[in-house]
Protein backbone atom coordinates (compact mmCIF):
# COMPACT_ATOMS: atom_id res chain seq x y z
CA UNK A 1 0.00 0.00 0.00
CA UNK A 2 1.04 3.74 -0.43
CA UNK A 3 3.19 5.70 1.96
CA UNK A 4 2.02 9.10 3.04
CA UNK A 5 4.70 12.26 3.51
CA UNK A 6 2.35 13.20 6.92
CA UNK A 7 4.46 15.59 9.83
CA UNK A 8 6.57 13.47 12.06
CA UNK A 9 4.72 14.89 15.29
CA UNK A 10 1.62 12.88 14.06
CA UNK A 11 3.41 9.63 14.29
CA UNK A 12 5.12 7.43 17.17
CA UNK A 13 7.86 5.05 16.93
CA UNK A 14 6.68 2.76 19.32
CA UNK A 15 2.70 2.28 17.80
CA UNK A 16 4.62 2.18 14.43
CA UNK A 17 6.89 -0.89 15.67
CA UNK A 18 4.01 -2.43 16.72
CA UNK A 19 2.22 -2.23 13.61
CA UNK A 20 5.36 -3.17 10.74
CA UNK A 21 5.50 -6.20 13.06
CA UNK A 22 1.91 -7.14 13.18
CA UNK A 23 1.86 -6.59 8.76
CA UNK A 24 4.88 -8.85 8.70
CA UNK A 25 3.38 -11.45 10.50
CA UNK A 26 -0.34 -10.87 9.12
CA UNK A 27 -0.31 -9.52 5.31
CA UNK A 28 -3.39 -10.88 4.85
CA UNK A 29 -5.13 -9.14 8.10
CA UNK A 30 -7.10 -12.59 8.64
CA UNK A 31 -5.91 -12.28 12.16
CA UNK A 32 -7.51 -9.68 14.77
CA UNK A 33 -6.99 -10.77 17.95
CA UNK A 34 -5.15 -7.64 20.08
CA UNK A 35 -1.53 -7.39 20.56
CA UNK A 36 -0.72 -7.98 24.15
CA UNK A 37 2.41 -6.16 25.95
CA UNK A 38 2.60 -6.73 29.46
CA UNK A 39 4.48 -4.41 31.95
CA UNK A 40 4.05 -6.55 34.46
CA UNK A 41 2.56 -4.39 36.78
CA UNK A 42 -0.21 -3.47 34.06
CA UNK A 43 -0.91 -5.45 30.66
CA UNK A 44 -2.15 -3.17 27.56
CA UNK A 45 -4.32 -5.03 24.83
CA UNK A 46 -3.47 -2.49 21.56
CA UNK A 47 -6.17 -2.91 18.95
CA UNK A 48 -5.35 -5.24 15.60
CA UNK A 49 -6.29 -1.83 13.73
CA UNK A 50 -6.49 1.51 15.04
CA UNK A 51 -5.14 5.36 13.73
CA UNK A 52 -4.53 6.92 10.29
CA UNK A 53 -6.04 5.32 7.37
CA UNK A 54 -5.73 5.57 4.06
CA UNK A 55 -8.09 8.63 2.93
CA UNK A 56 -7.04 10.02 6.24
CA UNK A 57 -3.44 10.26 5.38
CA UNK A 58 -3.97 11.01 1.52
CA UNK A 59 -5.97 14.46 3.07
CA UNK A 60 -3.05 15.18 5.38
CA UNK A 61 -0.74 15.01 2.98
CA UNK A 62 -2.26 17.36 0.71
CA UNK A 63 -3.78 19.79 3.51
CA UNK A 64 0.04 20.13 4.28
CA UNK A 65 1.28 20.25 0.85
CA UNK A 66 -1.26 22.98 0.07
CA UNK A 67 0.60 24.98 3.18
CA UNK A 68 4.14 24.15 1.87
CA UNK A 69 3.18 25.40 -1.73
CA UNK A 70 1.58 28.08 -1.26
CA UNK A 71 3.47 30.30 1.61
CA UNK A 72 1.80 33.77 0.12
CA UNK A 73 -1.89 32.71 -0.04
CA UNK A 74 -4.76 33.14 1.51
CA UNK A 75 -6.09 28.82 2.58
CA UNK A 76 -9.77 28.33 3.32
CA UNK A 77 -10.43 24.46 3.90
CA UNK A 78 -14.01 24.15 3.96
CA UNK A 79 -14.84 22.19 7.27
CA UNK A 80 -12.80 19.92 9.84
CA UNK A 81 -10.02 18.33 7.79
CA UNK A 82 -10.82 14.93 10.02
CA UNK A 83 -12.61 14.70 13.29
CA UNK A 84 -10.15 15.56 15.04
CA UNK A 85 -8.44 18.19 17.68
CA UNK A 86 -4.85 18.11 17.33
CA UNK A 87 -4.88 18.23 13.47
CA UNK A 88 -7.41 20.73 13.02
CA UNK A 89 -5.79 23.12 15.46
CA UNK A 90 -2.37 22.56 13.90
CA UNK A 91 -4.13 23.63 10.73
CA UNK A 92 -5.37 26.45 12.17
CA UNK A 93 -2.18 27.77 14.12
CA UNK A 94 -0.39 27.79 10.04
CA UNK A 95 -3.20 30.03 9.15
CA UNK A 96 -5.56 28.02 7.40
CA UNK A 97 -9.14 29.56 8.05
CA UNK A 98 -12.19 26.93 8.13
CA UNK A 99 -15.35 28.10 6.18
CA UNK A 100 -17.41 26.09 8.04
CA UNK A 101 -18.50 24.13 11.03
CA UNK A 102 -19.43 20.44 11.03
CA UNK A 103 -22.76 20.97 11.13
CA UNK A 104 -22.59 23.32 7.85
CA UNK A 105 -22.63 26.61 9.79
CA UNK A 106 -20.87 29.54 8.53
CA UNK A 107 -17.57 30.40 10.30
CA UNK A 108 -15.58 32.30 7.51
CA UNK A 109 -18.26 34.13 4.91
CA UNK A 110 -17.45 32.58 1.60
CA UNK A 111 -17.76 36.30 -0.11
CA UNK A 112 -13.75 36.37 1.76
CA UNK A 113 -12.83 33.70 -1.28
CA UNK A 114 -11.08 34.57 -4.30
CA UNK A 115 -10.30 33.51 -7.73
CA UNK A 116 -6.68 33.61 -6.01
CA UNK A 117 -7.39 32.13 -2.85
CA UNK A 118 -6.58 27.96 -2.29
CA UNK A 119 -9.41 25.97 -1.10
CA UNK A 120 -9.32 22.76 0.50
CA UNK A 121 -11.81 20.54 0.33
CA UNK A 122 -11.63 18.20 3.43
CA UNK A 123 -11.62 14.17 3.48
CA UNK A 124 -15.67 13.52 3.71
CA UNK A 125 -15.65 15.50 0.34
CA UNK A 126 -18.52 18.28 0.06
CA UNK A 127 -21.94 18.97 -1.83
CA UNK A 128 -22.23 19.65 -5.96
CA UNK A 129 -24.20 22.73 -4.61
CA UNK A 130 -20.66 24.30 -2.69
CA UNK A 131 -18.25 22.97 -5.41
CA UNK A 132 -20.78 24.84 -7.66
CA UNK A 133 -20.39 28.25 -5.82
CA UNK A 134 -16.40 27.65 -5.92
CA UNK A 135 -16.77 27.35 -9.29
CA UNK A 136 -18.29 30.61 -10.08
CA UNK A 137 -15.94 32.37 -7.84
CA UNK A 138 -13.12 30.86 -9.46
CA UNK A 139 -11.86 28.09 -6.88
CA UNK A 140 -9.14 24.97 -8.70
CA UNK A 141 -11.19 22.90 -6.87
CA UNK A 142 -9.67 19.89 -7.68
CA UNK A 143 -6.09 20.58 -6.65
CA UNK A 144 -6.67 20.51 -3.02
CA UNK A 145 -9.24 18.07 -2.69
CA UNK A 146 -8.42 15.61 0.13
CA UNK A 147 -11.45 13.69 -0.50
CA UNK A 148 -11.39 10.13 0.65
CA UNK A 149 -11.23 8.09 -2.50
CA UNK A 150 -13.83 5.13 -0.58
CA UNK A 151 -16.30 8.27 -0.08
CA UNK A 152 -15.77 9.06 -3.76
CA UNK A 153 -16.40 5.40 -4.72
CA UNK A 154 -19.88 5.55 -2.80
CA UNK A 155 -21.25 8.84 -4.39
CA UNK A 156 -20.03 6.88 -7.87
CA UNK A 157 -22.24 3.75 -6.75
CA UNK A 158 -24.92 5.89 -6.07
CA UNK A 159 -25.02 7.94 -9.12
CA UNK A 160 -25.26 5.10 -10.98
CA UNK A 161 -27.97 3.28 -8.76
CA UNK A 162 -30.34 6.83 -9.68
CA UNK A 163 -29.21 6.11 -13.16
CA UNK A 164 -30.81 2.85 -12.78
CA UNK A 165 -33.96 4.34 -11.69
CA UNK A 166 -33.18 2.70 -8.02
CA UNK A 167 -33.68 5.10 -5.25
CA UNK A 168 -30.49 5.40 -2.97
CA UNK A 169 -31.03 4.80 0.97
CA UNK A 170 -28.02 6.25 2.54
CA UNK A 171 -27.40 4.94 6.39
CA UNK A 172 -25.83 7.90 8.16
CA UNK A 173 -26.09 10.74 10.22
CA UNK A 174 -28.21 13.26 8.32
CA UNK A 175 -26.07 16.33 9.77
CA UNK A 176 -22.43 14.56 9.26
CA UNK A 177 -20.66 16.16 6.42
CA UNK A 178 -20.24 12.83 4.37
CA UNK A 179 -23.51 11.93 4.89
CA UNK A 180 -24.55 15.70 3.11
CA UNK A 181 -21.95 15.25 0.24
CA UNK A 182 -23.10 11.31 -0.47
CA UNK A 183 -26.64 12.75 -0.28
CA UNK A 184 -25.71 15.52 -2.75
CA UNK A 185 -24.23 13.60 -5.43
CA UNK A 186 -26.83 10.72 -4.90
CA UNK A 187 -29.66 13.32 -5.67
CA UNK A 188 -27.94 14.28 -8.90
CA UNK A 189 -29.55 11.31 -11.14
CA UNK A 190 -32.31 10.10 -9.12
CA UNK A 191 -34.56 9.92 -5.47
CA UNK A 192 -32.58 9.63 -1.83
CA UNK A 193 -33.22 9.26 1.61
CA UNK A 194 -31.18 9.24 5.02
CA UNK A 195 -31.96 6.50 7.18
CA UNK A 196 -29.76 7.08 10.33
CA UNK A 197 -30.53 3.99 12.34
CA UNK A 198 -31.91 0.66 12.87
CA UNK A 199 -35.16 2.03 14.35
CA UNK A 200 -35.77 3.89 11.56
CA UNK A 201 -35.08 1.18 9.17
CA UNK A 202 -37.44 -1.04 10.74
CA UNK A 203 -39.96 1.54 10.55
CA UNK A 204 -39.45 2.74 6.97
CA UNK A 205 -39.65 -1.10 6.25
CA UNK A 206 -42.82 -1.33 8.01
CA UNK A 207 -44.17 1.86 6.19
CA UNK A 208 -43.21 0.15 2.40
CA UNK A 209 -45.41 -2.18 3.27
CA UNK A 210 -48.64 -0.75 5.22
CA UNK A 211 -48.41 2.86 3.80
CA UNK A 212 -46.95 6.44 4.41
CA UNK A 213 -48.07 7.18 7.73
CA UNK A 214 -45.88 8.79 9.52
CA UNK A 215 -43.64 9.02 6.48
CA UNK A 216 -43.06 13.27 6.11
CA UNK A 217 -42.53 13.57 9.85
CA UNK A 218 -40.15 10.72 10.56
CA UNK A 219 -37.70 11.89 7.37
CA UNK A 220 -38.06 15.43 7.46
CA UNK A 221 -35.82 17.25 5.37
CA UNK A 222 -34.17 13.93 4.70
CA UNK A 223 -35.85 12.92 1.16
CA UNK A 224 -34.43 14.47 -2.15
CA UNK A 225 -37.05 17.25 -4.17
CA UNK A 226 -40.23 15.49 -5.24
CA UNK A 227 -39.43 12.06 -3.43
CA UNK A 228 -42.41 10.01 -3.85
CA UNK A 229 -43.32 7.62 -1.48
CA UNK A 230 -45.29 5.24 -3.61
CA UNK A 231 -43.11 5.44 -6.77
CA UNK A 232 -39.52 5.86 -5.40
CA UNK A 233 -39.70 2.99 -2.69
CA UNK A 234 -40.31 0.05 -5.20
CA UNK A 235 -36.74 0.24 -6.31
CA UNK A 236 -33.68 0.53 -3.53
CA UNK A 237 -30.12 0.29 -2.81
CA UNK A 238 -28.24 0.83 0.34
CA UNK A 239 -25.37 2.61 0.98
CA UNK A 240 -23.39 4.29 3.97
CA UNK A 241 -22.12 6.65 5.42
CA UNK A 242 -18.42 4.97 5.51
CA UNK A 243 -17.86 5.47 8.86
CA UNK A 244 -21.37 3.97 10.33
CA UNK A 245 -20.68 0.21 11.91
CA UNK A 246 -20.74 -1.89 8.51
CA UNK A 247 -22.82 -4.75 10.46
CA UNK A 248 -25.58 -2.30 11.09
CA UNK A 249 -25.36 -0.60 7.40
CA UNK A 250 -25.98 -4.41 6.27
CA UNK A 251 -28.85 -5.25 8.50
CA UNK A 252 -30.25 -2.42 7.67
CA UNK A 253 -30.00 -3.04 3.38
CA UNK A 254 -31.40 -6.70 4.67
CA UNK A 255 -34.45 -5.49 6.35
CA UNK A 256 -35.27 -2.54 3.68
CA UNK A 257 -34.84 -5.56 0.99
CA UNK A 258 -37.51 -7.86 2.37
CA UNK A 259 -40.16 -4.27 1.94
CA UNK A 260 -38.67 -3.51 -1.43
CA UNK A 261 -39.56 -4.72 -4.79
CA UNK A 262 -36.05 -4.82 -6.66
CA UNK A 263 -33.21 -4.66 -4.69
CA UNK A 264 -29.19 -3.39 -5.90
CA UNK A 265 -26.61 -5.28 -3.80
CA UNK A 266 -24.13 -2.41 -2.77
CA UNK A 267 -21.94 -4.35 -0.48
CA UNK A 268 -18.77 -3.31 -2.17
CA UNK A 269 -19.18 0.15 -0.87
CA UNK A 270 -18.50 -0.23 2.70
CA UNK A 271 -15.05 1.46 3.48
CA UNK A 272 -12.76 -1.49 4.31
CA UNK A 273 -10.94 0.82 6.86
CA UNK A 274 -14.05 1.31 9.13
CA UNK A 275 -14.54 -2.53 8.59
CA UNK A 276 -10.63 -3.58 9.58
CA UNK A 277 -11.00 -1.38 13.05
CA UNK A 278 -14.89 -2.41 13.94
CA UNK A 279 -13.65 -6.16 13.39
CA UNK A 280 -10.19 -5.60 15.50
CA UNK A 281 -12.19 -4.09 18.03
CA UNK A 282 -14.89 -7.21 18.50
CA UNK A 283 -11.80 -9.76 17.67
CA UNK A 284 -10.32 -7.76 20.81
CA UNK A 285 -13.20 -7.91 22.89
CA UNK A 286 -14.19 -11.68 22.10
CA UNK A 287 -10.35 -12.36 23.11
CA UNK A 288 -11.25 -11.23 26.89
CA UNK A 289 -8.83 -10.66 29.80
CA UNK A 290 -9.21 -6.85 29.75
CA UNK A 291 -10.96 -5.09 32.42
CA UNK A 292 -11.40 -1.72 30.69
CA UNK A 293 -11.46 -0.34 27.41
CA UNK A 294 -9.98 3.41 26.47
CA UNK A 295 -10.57 5.06 23.25
CA UNK A 296 -8.69 7.51 21.75
CA UNK A 297 -9.88 10.37 19.41
CA UNK A 298 -12.11 13.14 18.78
CA UNK A 299 -15.48 13.62 20.56
CA UNK A 300 -17.19 14.37 17.19
CA UNK A 301 -15.80 11.50 15.29
CA UNK A 302 -18.48 9.17 14.55
CA UNK A 303 -16.39 6.25 13.32
CA UNK A 304 -14.40 6.60 16.89
CA UNK A 305 -17.92 6.98 18.48
CA UNK A 306 -18.77 3.42 16.99
CA UNK A 307 -15.74 2.01 18.52
CA UNK A 308 -17.14 3.18 21.73
CA UNK A 309 -20.30 1.91 21.34
CA UNK A 310 -18.94 -1.50 20.35
CA UNK A 311 -16.77 -1.45 23.64
CA UNK A 312 -19.38 0.20 25.70
CA UNK A 313 -21.80 -2.90 25.30
CA UNK A 314 -18.99 -5.69 26.79
CA UNK A 315 -16.32 -3.69 28.91
CA UNK A 316 -16.49 -0.14 31.00
CA UNK A 317 -15.43 2.20 28.15
CA UNK A 318 -13.66 5.66 28.67
CA UNK A 319 -13.37 7.74 25.39
CA UNK A 320 -10.69 10.21 25.04
CA UNK A 321 -9.19 13.10 23.03
CA UNK A 322 -5.63 12.39 24.33
CA UNK A 323 -3.11 12.49 27.17
CA UNK A 324 -4.80 15.96 28.32
CA UNK A 325 -8.02 14.73 29.52
CA UNK A 326 -6.71 13.46 32.36
CA UNK A 327 -6.49 15.91 35.64
CA UNK A 328 -3.72 16.71 37.97
CA UNK A 329 -5.35 15.10 40.64
CA UNK A 330 -5.84 11.53 38.50
CA UNK A 331 -9.01 12.32 37.57
CA UNK A 332 -10.32 11.52 33.98
CA UNK A 333 -12.50 13.91 31.64
CA UNK A 334 -14.07 11.44 29.30
CA UNK A 335 -16.56 11.53 26.84
CA UNK A 336 -20.40 10.26 27.29
CA UNK A 337 -21.55 9.08 23.76
CA UNK A 338 -24.94 9.38 24.82
CA UNK A 339 -25.19 12.26 26.70
CA UNK A 340 -22.87 14.23 24.32
CA UNK A 341 -21.15 15.59 27.30
CA UNK A 342 -17.71 15.44 29.71
CA UNK A 343 -18.03 13.36 32.55
CA UNK A 344 -15.27 13.13 34.98
CA UNK A 345 -14.22 9.76 36.69
CA UNK A 346 -12.45 10.46 40.24
CA UNK A 347 -9.13 8.56 40.67
CA UNK A 348 -8.97 7.15 37.36
CA UNK A 349 -6.80 3.52 37.34
CA UNK A 350 -6.24 4.24 41.00
CA UNK A 351 -6.79 1.76 43.96
CA UNK A 352 -9.83 2.39 44.74
CA UNK A 353 -10.95 1.24 40.68
CA UNK A 354 -10.67 -1.70 42.42
CA UNK A 355 -8.52 -3.99 40.26
CA UNK A 356 -7.45 -7.25 41.20
CA UNK A 357 -4.16 -8.69 40.79
CA UNK A 358 -2.66 -7.13 37.38
CA UNK A 359 -5.02 -5.07 35.43
CA UNK A 360 -5.18 -5.41 31.55
CA UNK A 361 -6.39 -2.26 29.35
CA UNK A 362 -7.40 -2.40 25.76
CA UNK A 363 -6.08 0.61 24.12
CA UNK A 364 -7.66 1.56 20.59
CA UNK A 365 -8.43 4.66 18.18
CA UNK A 366 -10.29 5.96 15.61
CA UNK A 367 -9.34 6.56 12.25
CA UNK A 368 -8.76 10.27 12.10
CA UNK A 369 -6.59 9.97 15.42
CA UNK A 370 -2.73 10.43 15.31
CA UNK A 371 -0.44 7.37 16.24
CA UNK A 372 1.43 9.86 18.42
CA UNK A 373 -1.81 10.61 20.27
CA UNK A 374 -1.79 6.81 21.15
CA UNK A 375 1.50 6.90 22.70
CA UNK A 376 1.12 9.64 25.14
CA UNK A 377 -1.68 8.37 26.52
CA UNK A 378 -0.16 4.63 26.57
CA UNK A 379 2.42 6.83 28.72
CA UNK A 380 -0.16 8.40 30.89
CA UNK A 381 -2.03 4.94 31.42
CA UNK A 382 1.31 3.73 32.56
CA UNK A 383 2.03 6.67 34.58
CA UNK A 384 -0.26 5.44 36.48
CA UNK A 385 1.60 2.00 37.24
CA UNK A 386 5.12 3.30 38.12
CA UNK A 387 7.78 0.39 38.65
CA UNK A 388 6.72 -1.78 35.93
CA UNK A 389 9.27 -3.06 32.89
CA UNK A 390 10.12 -0.30 30.44
CA UNK A 391 8.80 -0.20 27.20
CA UNK A 392 11.55 -0.92 24.90
CA UNK A 393 12.22 -4.04 26.76
CA UNK A 394 8.51 -5.00 26.27
CA UNK A 395 8.20 -4.87 22.65
CA UNK A 396 11.38 -6.58 22.21
CA UNK A 397 10.24 -9.45 24.74
CA UNK A 398 6.58 -9.46 22.53
CA UNK A 399 8.63 -9.34 19.00
CA UNK A 400 10.33 -12.42 20.05
CA UNK A 401 7.44 -14.39 21.35
CA UNK A 402 5.65 -13.31 18.11
CA UNK A 403 8.43 -14.79 16.21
Amino acid sequence: MRSFDIPDYFRSPIISKVKARRKELDSRKVDFTPTLLDFGNVKIQLARHFGFCFGVENAIEIAYKAIVENPDKQIFILSQMIHNPEVNEDLESRGVRFLMDTMGREITSISQVTADDVVIIPAFGTTLEMQDKLREIGVDISKYDTTCPFVERVWKRSEQLGGDSFTVIIHGKPDHEETRATFSHASKNGAALVVEDLNEAQALAKMMVDGSEGFDQMFKGRTSEGFDFNKDLQNIGVVNQTTMIASETQTIADILKEASKEFANTRDTLCYATNDNQRSTIGALDEGGADLVVVVGGYNSSNTSHIVEICEKVKPTYFVRNELDWGDNGELNHFDIHKQKIVVTEGFLSETTGFKDVPTILLTSGASCPDASMERVLHKILNSFPGGKDVDSVLNIWANKSS
